[in-house]
């Protein structure tokens, strides 16, 4: 159950990342920071990672790039404590 939350959050969040991206090309209204780290927050890091190296977007913005890695970071914490702690 918690595999298929992190696979449909990080699609959502692939798809966010890949909108904004095209916002910013066409020059339009863009998504909120905040809502793009709320996605990867949520489970959808390995979508927001995968998105930011495939699509090139927001690779050298700061604060968001330490934002996204250490969520990351966090979640992959976690999951390891729980995996070991069977």
């Amino acid at each position: 159950m918690l595999l298929a939350w992190i696979a449909l959050a990080s699609l959502v969040t692939f798809y966010a990342f890949a909108a904004d991206k095209r916002s910013a090309i066409d020059g339009r209204r863009r998504t909120p920071e905040a809502t793009l780290l709320l996605l990867v927050a949520v489970g959808g890091a390995p979508g927001g990672i995968a998105a930011q190296q495939i699509l090139r977007h927001k690779t050298r913005k700061e604060p968001f790039r330490s934002l996204l890695w250490s969520i990351a970071a966090a979640q992959a914490a976690c999951a390891a404590w729980i995996y070991f702690a069977r």
